[in-house]
């Protein structure tokens, strides 16, 4: 935890040669300053330190080319800097820091490439406000935001830079925020990754460079544990991430490290089986669980609750129970596998889009043709000739609009979800808007091809918008800290110069990150399709009936609120779910985590619903 206020005004000219910091019982520590509030505990490794005329404030692990305290190393590096950007690009790691200069009445707010540590902020005439959480910053209004309302449905989250609050923004990847007693806060990207399109040939001394660059990455992560007596474990689903951070954990270490795995007892979702593999190919020490409904019923509220704003992807529940297992065996900080799909191209839909993208090689004039024809001839309701057509009509959308046309939200109508008085102050485009200007900003290479480009896109709404902050939230409640070595920023530079024809070869995916693991890995592991941490929740929903009832109630509480249309649960519940309980479960999923959370939040429960 941190947050601290500024006042502009009342700021001092110089800081104390000692900053006056009280440390209390409770492990949180106070500074009072004029003009200057804060407070912070230890747990997400908060360091403050000053210098004359600069204040700092850095949570997180960054890496310096220098070892030293955390906060004393950004001093240092800020004061012979020319530019603060330089700096933050420079720094690698997992961080947030904000720097205050009371020469110029000044403060920078940022966060790492991959935003694995959070910050949020408000901002008004009189001062300025941040957090390492958004309900948080201090003096923000916990009025609830009608717009995020939306996002959240339509991403399962609320992605940078905004938040459930009206008046609090938070801080996208790789971005910092500048807000001074005289200039408006504003958000700018100190890093955007430049592409390398080709230039690798040498697939046996790559490949050898891969394997060390993730030892290497893995060692380090080891290095700053023992560093301080702690215990290391790591996240085992069976997929080609978490075997490969598990595998080679226990090749480093010499020795059976545990490893975590959550199961379903429910066909189609378990993936013990490949977990079981991996575990007995590195022989690692092995731990499973299986999930019931019981225990989405005793724990989705208590999950709901620690978030510091809703958020609605599903496998924090598996995540959360593996980080409990972790905890009973004495490991204070787990290894997880996240990234290797979004650096070296493992989702099926980059190989969907690549192969939409090859309509736009289609001569402007038969497309002028084609295009007409697939909305109004009725031959295109003819086998064969129906698919060519859908064909047409879904690649001539440009990126990323195209990927959105499956969305559930725009599947169901936002109409029938939400309830009129509320959706009138919604903007029906700003997901897309939002998605849109990643997009074209994602990467600084103009003509980069659309793998990279899709990847660059996915740090922002995959990574650090979604599957970070899920384990984040999973491991902070089970009180454990959490590594991930696959997004190591050596591995991410490296991953800017792999061609994108060795990231999905002929539609394959993650040619050469799998390549390169042969030998490594259990081939079954290498071969087996993508799975993750699916949840079966719309399967037990509709056989469980405590699981039931507890939706039922979250359904009609988002009604009572204004909030969802009144006559969507029973739409839900008695007409989509036995359609496809599978499908149509991540809605009333969503549904739920947002009542609950606002459940939890009664400051947020009794604050008006504004645009």
């Amino acid at each position: 935890m941190i947050s601290a206020q500024l006042t502009w005004s009342d700021l001092p000219a110089q800081l104390p040669s000692a900053l006056p910091i009280t440390q209390h019982a409770d492990g949180v520590s106070q500074l009072a300053l004029p003009g200057i509030q804060a407070q912070w505990s230890a747990q997400h490794q908060t360091n403050v330190a000053a210098r004359g005329h600069l204040l700092v404030f850095a949570w997180g692990r960054p890496e310096f080319a220098q070892a030293g305290d955390t906060a004393q190393r950004w001093l240092d590096v800020w004061q012979n800097a020319k530019h603060g950007d330089d700096v933050l690009a420079a720094t690698t790691g997992a961080w947030a820091v904000a720097v205050i200069n009371l020469q110029t009445r000044s403060v920078s707010l940022a966060v790492d490439r991959f935003a694995r540590h959070t910050a949020c902020w408000r901002a008004d005439a009189q001062g300025f406000a941040f957090a390492n959480r958004a309900d948080l910053v201090p003096g923000t209004s916990h009025s609830l935001c009608t717009q995020s309302i939306l996002d959240y449905f339509h991403f399962h989250m609320i992605p940078a830079p905004h938040t459930i609050f009206t008046d609090v923004s938070r801080v996208a990847n790789a971005q910092v925020v500048v807000a001074s007693a005289t200039e408006a806060a504003a958000s700018h990207a100190y890093w955007t990754p430049q592409f390398v399109e080709r230039g690798m040939h040498d697939f046996p001394r790559e490949k050898e460079t891969f394997l060390r660059l993730i030892r290497e990455a893995v060692e380090k992560e080891v290095a700053a544990v023992e560093h301080t007596g702690g215990k290391v474990g790591a996240f085992l689903s069976g997929g080609t991430d978490s075997s490969t951070v598990s595998g080679m954990l226990c090749r480093i270490m010499g020795k059976p490290m545990p490893t975590f795995s959550i199961g379903f007892d429910s066909q189609g979702y378990d993936e013990m089986d490949y977990a079981r593999i991996a575990s007995r190919h590195f022989g690692t020490e092995q731990h499973e669980y299986y999930i019931t409904p019981d225990d989405l019923v005793n724990s989705l509220g208590k999950v709901a609750a620690s978030y510091d704003q809703p958020f609605g992807n599903s496998s924090v529940l598996p995540a959360y129970y593996c980080a409990l297992m972790a905890r009973e065996q004495g490991v204070t900080h787990m290894l997880a596998g996240d990234g290797g799909d979004e650096l070296f191209g493992g989702n099926s839909r980059y190989a969907w889009q690549q192969f939409l993208q090859l309509y736009q090689h289609v001569p402007g004039p038969l497309r002028a043709v084609l295009e007409p024809l697939s909305e109004t001839t009725p031959a295109r309701k003819i086998p064969g000739i129906k698919q060519a057509f859908g064909y047409v009509r879904h690649s001539r959308l440009p990126m990323p609009d195209r990927a959105e046309k499956l969305n559930r939200l725009q599947v169901v109508g936002l109409e029938n979800v939400f309830a009129p008085e509320l959706l009138k102050s919604m903007h029906a485009e700003h997901p897309l808007q939002l998605q849109r200007e990643v997009y074209r900003s994602a990467c600084s290479n103009p003509d980069a091809h659309i793998i990279n480009r899709m990847l660059a896109f996915d740090w922002r709404f995959t990574l650090a918008d979604n599957d970070l902050r899920k384990v984040n939230g999973a491991i902070d409640l089970a009180g454990l800290s959490v590594g991930y070595p696959l997004l190591a920023d050596s591995l991410l530079d490296y991953s800017l110069r792999v061609p994108p024809n060795w990231k999905v070869r002929r539609y394959k995916l993650r040619w050469f990150f799998k390549e390169a693991l042969r030998g490594f890995l259990p081939d079954e592991i290498i071969t087996k399709k993508k799975h993750g941490f699916g949840l079966p929740f719309g399967p037990w929903m509709m056989q469980h009936a405590p699981l039931k009832a507890l939706a039922t109630d979250s359904l009609n509480g988002l009604v009572a609120r204004g909030i969802m249309h009144p006559d969507m649960p029973r739409k839900l519940m008695q007409e989509l779910m036995p359609q496809h309980a599978g499908y149509y479960g991540e809605l009333v999923w969503v549904a739920m985590m947002l009542e609950q959370w606002l459940n939890s939040h009664p400051t947020t429960r009794s604050a008006s619903v504004a645009a």
